[in-house]
């Protein structure tokens, strides 16, 4: 299991409410049957259609992402969380998120915090006017900190909990127990053949 307490990195920002999982990723993407390369398709027809955040070159490299409310709203796929991770996002700071969403993210190890409005638009700022800003995220204190200004952000304390303890990565947690899983299985009839 591995326990994720902080995240650090640079932030990308992406204005604008109601973004759904349509637009993260198309639906013509959810034919594979692995998650591999779906980082190549994170707002794909948005990317094309204008000049995208993803593609200025200020902020490759850059692993939280600092979005506005009601974020991953719309259909329930799992594609839109594992793209954006696969992309390079290890966090994402915005001021709500779509449950599904948020779900699919924390089941993947992809924290959701969030934080004010008013603290949103000033991490936006923050990032558009320098990119280069370090981002520090401490799931524990419940703190992003920007330039050396902190400002709180919230998760919901069971998910917190699952973080910090490594119990959000449930196959790293069958594996670390796997002879107990083994042992338990045994006794299944169902299993056994009776």
């Amino acid at each position: 299991m591995s326990a994720i307490t902080q995240i650090t990195g640079r932030a990308l920002l992406l204005r604008g409410d109601d973004i759904d999982t349509d637009r993260i990723m198309p639906a013509r993407f959810l034919r594979a049957i692995t998650f591999d390369g779906l980082e190549q398709h994170v707002f794909e027809d948005d990317r094309k259609a204008a000049p995208h955040p993803f593609d200025d070159p200020r902020y490759q490299g850059a692993s939280i992402l600092i979005v506005n409310s009601n974020f991953g709203c719309g259909s329930s796929r799992e594609h839109a969380p594992q793209g954006l991770l696969r992309w390079g996002i290890k966090a994402i700071v915005g001021e709500s998120f779509a449950e599904i969403f948020f779900g699919n993210a924390a089941i993947i190890g992809l924290p959701c915090v969030t934080a004010s409005e008013q603290d949103v638009r000033a991490l936006q700022t923050l990032t558009d006017r320098n990119p280069q800003s370090s981002f520090w995220i401490d799931l524990v204190e419940g703190l992003c900190e920007a330039d050396g200004v902190r400002y709180p952000v919230a998760l919901s304390p069971k998910i917190r909990d699952a973080f910090i303890t490594g119990a959000w990565d449930t196959t790293g947690m069958l594996l670390a127990n796997y002879a107990e899983v083994d042992a338990t299985a045994a006794r299944l009839p169902y299993i056994r053949g009776f």
